[in-house]
């Protein structure tokens, strides 16, 4: 084989040579001499130890190892061909359609502000965002990209992570002022809680706690994060959220932290993609410029 991986010209000249049909035509598409091509194609032969082909002064003919040798060569240099295209993406800038889907709230909140800022540095970037909680079969939707919280449950992806998170419970002021403040976790039992699922009464258990989790009763029950949040600010109740989903409401003073010694852990983000070795270049800048600016954001 290391007479193989020195010896590319001759891989090229008998995939020119089967394709043109001859070792004439094969030279003219190559524009070096016929000499050439039958000392590459000799020299090929020569380190397999076998015939490719059967040549008369009027056709030629693959061998059984011929044909064989063929099939791989040609995916040889379909992936050198790839490679090169890639490096050249790569040099002349990033451009294309870059689909990505992501959860709603963080979506609206963070993914699309720092997609505006990247497609003003990649103007050629066209930014196709799907926001939704559901979780998306990227290898079936044909996205780019997903940013996730959580671990990966399918391992044909590849998973890179964006930024840590965690859950903290908040309400409004104004809630507060009405309904007083929880002073232990037990207490939240006796407030009236905001639930994000299906289930009206839920068990909230906090970091580092070695009593047992807390049950809640939901006074307000919703599928949807983001109406979760706004029912918190209007003061309807306690909510559970991301710290990503209500930081700059805790530093606005439009949300209070409750039990500030109380959090409960949470998937990172993730950015995810399907499994690829030629990654687009698109979503290879983005992923890394996603990262920093999260990075940058980070102060929780």
């Amino acid at each position: 084989m290391d007479t193989l991986a020195n010896n590319f010209p001759a891989l090229v000249a008998f995939a020119r040579i089967v394709s043109a049909g001859s070792l004439s035509a094969a030279a003219r598409e190559l524009d070096v001499p016929v000499s050439v091509v039958s000392k590459r194609l000799s020299l090929l032969e020569a380190s397999l130890g076998t015939r490719l082909l059967q040549r008369t002064t009027r056709r030629q003919t693959l061998t059984d190892e011929g044909r064989l040798f063929h099939a791989r060569v040609l995916r040889i240099l379909d992936e050198v061909e790839q490679a090169e295209a890639l490096l050249a993406q790569r040099r002349d800038g990033v451009h294309g359609l870059l689909r990505i889907t992501a959860p709603g709230e963080f979506g609206r909140r963070w993914l699309a502000p720092i997609a505006a800022a990247f497609q003003e540095l990649h103007p050629q970037v066209t930014i196709q965002l799907e926001l939704l909680d559901a979780v998306v079969d990227l290898l079936d939707s044909g996205h780019d990209l997903g940013v996730r919280y959580g671990a990966l449950a399918d391992s044909s992806l590849v998973a890179r992570a964006l930024a840590p998170n965690y859950r903290v419970l908040c309400a409004s002021p104004a809630y507060l002022q009405r309904h007083g403040e929880p002073r232990t976790p037990a207490e939240l039992a006796g407030h009236r809680c905001i639930v994000i699922g299906d289930q009206r009464r839920t068990d909230w258990k906090f970091d580092g706690d070695e009593t047992a989790p807390v049950r809640v009763d939901a006074a307000f029950l919703t599928n949807d994060g983001g109406a979760a949040q706004q029912l918190t600010l209007a003061g309807s109740g306690i909510a559970l959220k991301s710290i990503w989903d209500v930081g700059d409401d805790l530093a606005a003073g439009r949300l209070r932290r409750v039990l500030p010694n109380h959090a409960m852990a949470a998937a990172p983000l993730h950015a995810v993609y399907p499994h690829q070795r030629n990654l687009a270049p698109r979503v290879r800048v983005f992923v890394e410029y996603l990262k920093e600016r999260l990075k940058a954001a980070w102060r929780w």
